[in-house]
């Protein structure tokens, strides 16, 4: 049987109608017209020999084929354009500012920077520590190029959506009983350790407006379960410490938790169940520049490693869990993307 060879441009345009909602705009972005984005998507799905959409409502839905194309889609046009980039990029030079959430500034946040360092040894790489809200906000005021953040109905032009990833429960990693502090957490993050037993889940969270705050809150509520701020804090840092020390119970997602903490599985000890939550990349502009788009590929990479090597040690756990790793095939991986809909 003779070995299919998918067109880069057919798979560009694919991409691109799905990231944009609408083959139309597609057409836009690209300079071409919608009937030839129309052909491409047919001889797309001539060359995969199954059907890649299928009609959702008055537009375009993924079939479960689509899903898989998109995600290799993706895969071979960030290996095109990477090498690319390295035979006609050469020397960059520069500036670019990367912005991080907090949750990715230990465990990405380095990787990032000795890579791109090492690969583009002339750029001047500028990186900043966040939450999210802020990093937005310098985003959009042009402080900065690129944001690693959540995704939680931000209303963010130029926006890749990157994983969906689930929210835990975290509790401590050894097993110290968590609620052992009081209800009277403060801002500085001072506690004074008693215990009051009144039964209500002590949170440990960020000061509002915080997403996993009222992520967890809602959860509880709906539940019919009591809780408590048992502390409060500006820092991840401070989080990750009080819960270590048994205070509380915070919400994140299992990436890039440090040693003294542990994610909890879905459902142990009665937890009511939490939704999950998009990390997107953001760019400050639509076409970035090559200097942007070579610390955007290394972004993607590394939070892709990241999030595979999370996943490995989930999957063997399970005795039905597939065993290759989210890079190895896409449809393995526990962090599904969106279901995209899509208009003709």
């Amino acid at each position: 049987m003779r070995p299919v060879t998918f067109d880069l441009d057919v798979l560009r345009s694919f991409v691109a109608g799905v990231d944009l909602g609408s083959f139309g705009r597609a057409a836009d972005r690209l300079g071409r017209s919608t009937s030839a984005i129309s052909a491409q998507m047919k001889k797309l799905e001539e060359q995969a020999g199954v059907p890649l959409l299928r009609k959702a409502g008055r537009g375009l839905a993924l079939t479960e084929a689509g899903e898989t194309m998109l995600a290799y889609g993706r895969r071979l046009l960030e290996l095109n354009d990477q090498a690319a980039r390295a035979v006609q990029g050469g020397e960059l030079s520069g500036r670019v500012r990367l912005g991080m959430q907090e949750d990715f500034g230990e465990m990405v946040l380095p990787q990032v920077l000795g890579q791109f360092a090492r690969a583009h040894p002339k750029v001047r790489i500028e990186a900043r520590v966040a939450r999210n809200a802020e990093l937005l906000e310098r985003l959009a005021v042009g402080q900065l190029d690129l944001v690693l953040a959540w995704d939680h109905d931000a209303r963010v032009p130029h926006a890749e959506r990157l994983l969906d990833l689930p929210m835990r429960w975290i509790g401590p990693a050894q097993e110290a009983r968590a609620g052992t502090g009081t209800g009277n957490g403060t801002g500085d993050g001072n506690s004074d350790g008693n215990g009051d037993g009144d039964g209500d889940v002590p949170l440990v969270a960020f000061e509002a407006p915080c997403l996993f705050r009222t992520c967890a809150t809602d959860a509880l509520d709906r539940a019919g379960w009591r809780w408590r701020p048992a502390f409060t804090s500006p820092s991840l840092a401070g989080l990750w410490a009080a819960v270590s020390a048994g205070l509380g119970l915070a919400v994140r997602t299992p990436l890039g938790l440090p040693a003294s903490v542990r994610a909890l599985a879905p459902g142990e000890q009665g937890l009511p169940a939490l939704p999950s939550i998009a990390l997107s990349l953001y760019r400050a502009q639509a076409q970035p520049d090559p200097v942007s788009a070579a610390l955007g590929d290394i972004v993607r990479q590394c939070i892709q490693d990241s999030a595979a090597a999370w996943a490995a040690p989930a999957a063997s756990s399970s005795p039905s869990s597939p065993t290759a790793s989210p890079s190895a095939s896409p449809s393995s991986s526990p962090f599904k993307a969106p279901r995209a809909k899509v208009q003709p």
